[in-house]
């Protein structure tokens, strides 16, 4: 039997080496990949581990992409907001911070709800935040924001697919990393629970409210970090990739390959 170390190890080579021997479409191929996988994982934690069905986490992708295109392309930002701009880097901290605070008031709304009444409820708030950034004039209707920059690390500017492929892939394997270490911990543990019942669980001593909230919100962190990335691998984003076909998409991903 082959140590799963071993495999490991392969992988992580063969990622490491592939922009440089894949033609440009393949290593494209492989940041869409990296992308949609980083917001399936978020969706396996909800829905494959915690039993929630959620199809709004396409809306959570656009929030992330569409708070890095506006700090970063606007002219002008509120006082209380400049410091973040034109820097994609801060970007990402204030579209975390603001996917939370989303996340929390949708959750503390939605996760209420049980059987089919939840999926609905989440596919309610997806339609409405998907209208939302077509009908702002700010986030550029249905036209779009352009004129994205490029992310600069350490003095690299990650303006074409394959030096950013390393970039979506560290993210992707940083969160697979936490999210494993979070499944073995006793909050993890507690969060297993949720699939087999909330009167089990509750009967076990678990907060399910708390653990369900917990899975909501990081689920919603890995879909916003997926659309700061994308929104400064297309330099473009517009509300076409953010609709509830997209968010069904990525449920079929999580359950299809997860």
């Amino acid at each position: 039997m082959i140590p799963p170390r071993l495999v490991l190890a392969v992988f992580l080579a063969l990622l490491a080496v592939a922009p440089q021997f894949l033609p440009p479409f393949y290593v494209t191929l492989l940041n869409y990949i990296g992308l949609y996988a980083l917001v399936a994982l978020g969706l396996v934690l909800l829905t494959g581990v915690g039993g929630l069905t959620s199809f709004g986490q396409a809306a959570f992708v656009g929030l992330g992409a569409y708070t890095t295109a506006v700090l970063t392309t606007a002219t002008e930002l509120p006082g209380w907001l400049a410091w973040a701009g034109g820097s994609p880097w801060l970007a990402l901290v204030v579209g975390l911070v603001f996917t939370a605070v989303v996340a929390l008031v949708l959750g503390s709304l939605t996760l209420k709800l049980s059987g089919h009444y939840l999926p609905l409820g989440t596919i309610a708030w997806g339609i409405s935040l998907y209208f939302l950034f077509g009908t702002l004039e700010s986030l550029g209707g249905h036209t779009g924001l352009t004129g994205i920059p490029p992310i600069t690390l350490f003095g690299v500017v990650l303006d074409d697919g394959p030096k950013i492929y390393y970039l979506i892939w560290l993210f992707l394997l940083a969160a697979v990393f936490t999210t494993q270490n979070l499944l073995d911990s006793r909050e993890g543990r507690a969060i297993r629970a949720l699939k087999g019942g909330m009167v089990m669980a509750e009967a076990m001593g678990v907060n399910t409210s708390r653990s369900r909230m917990i899975i909501f919100l990081i689920a919603a962190l890995h879909a916003c970090a997926s659309g700061w990335l994308y929104a400064h691998m297309q330099r473009f984003v517009n509300p076409t990739p953010f609709g509830l076909h997209i968010g069904i998409e990525y449920l079929f991903m999580a359950v299809v390959g997860g």
